[in-house]
C-alpha cells in the first residue's frame, strides 16, 4: 500500500476504538460505505485484533485498513496477521521498526522536531502529531512545517471539524478524527449519527481540496 498517495488522495482518517467489537465492525464498515476511504482501528479498543480480522473480510484485501495504537513487535505483528496493511503508532519505538520490517507502511507518531528526525531515520512514511491540540493546534503545525516545509504531517488528537479546517488549510497532508467524528458509535451508539458526522468531516476536506499537499 501507498501510504502517503492514500493520505495526500482522501485527507481523513478516522479512528475507530470501542469497547463493543461489534459495534466497532459495524462504526468501521458505515465509515467505508460513507466514503471515509482511510480507517484504522486502535489495538487499544476491545478486542480489536477481531475487529481488524471482521473488516478485513468484510472489506476485501483491497480496501486501506490500518491499525493503531501499535507499540511493540507483538502488536506489529498481530496487526498484520489480522489483516492491516499500514500502522499508526503514537509514539516512536520498536512497532516503528518491526512494521516496517514488515512491508508495512507506518504514520509515526511524533511531537517535537527532534521526534520528526528519529521518525525520518526508522523509514516513517508520515508523521502524525500527537497530541496535536495540547502541542499547540493549528499554530503549532505552521510552525513545525517552518523547518520541515515538505514533509507530511497529519494532526491527531483533539481535531473536530473546525480544526480540521484550520489543519488543513495549513498544509496538513491530512488529519486524524477520533471521538469528534466515532461519537459513541463504536460503543453501541447511533450509526446514523454516526453518518451524518461522517458526511460532516468530508465536506470539510471537499473544502480543503483547494490546499492539496
Amino acid at each position: 500500500m501507498d501510504l502517503l498517495s492514500a493520505l495526500r488522495a482522501h485527507r481523513l482518517v478516522a479512528i475507530v476504538r470501542g469497547q463493543d467489537p461489534e459495534a466497532a465492525l459495524r462504526t468501521v464498515l458505515t465509515l467505508v460505505e460513507e466514503g471515509v476511504a482511510l480507517v484504522e482501528v486502535s489495538l487499544s479498543g476491545r478486542d480489536a485484533l477481531r475487529v481488524l480480522a471482521g473488516a478485513r473480510a468484510a472489506l476485501g484485501p483491497g480496501a486501506p485498513l490500518g491499525a493503531g495504537t501499535v507499540l511493540t513487535p507483538e502488536d506489529a505483528w498481530a496487526a498484520h496477521e489480522a489483516g492491516a496493511d499500514f500502522v499508526v503508532t503514537p509514539a516512536l519505538g520498536e512497532g516503528v521498526t518491526a512494521a516496517k520490517e514488515l512491508g508495512l507502511p507506518v504514520l509515526a507518531g511524533v511531537m517535537t522536531p527532534t521526534d520528526v528526525v528519529a521518525a525520518l531515520r526508522l523509514g516513517a512514511d508520515a508523521l502524525k502529531i500527537f497530541p496535536a491540540a495540547q502541542a499547540g493546534g493549528p499554530d503549532y503545525l505552521k510552525a513545525l512545517r517552518g523547518p520541515f516545509p515538505h514533509l507530511p504531517f497529519v494532526p491527531v488528537g483533539g481535531v473536530d471539524a473546525a480544526a480540521a479546517r484550520a489543519y488543513l488549510a495549513h498544509g496538513a497532508t491530512a488529519v486524524g478524527v477520533g471521538s469528534p467524528l466515532i461519537g459513541d458509535a463504536a460503543d453501541g451508539g447511533s450509526q446514523e449519527g454516526l453518518r451524518e458526522r461522517a458526511r460532516a468531516f468530508l465536506a470539510v476536506v471537499r473544502e480543503g481540496e483547494e490546499n492539496p499537499r
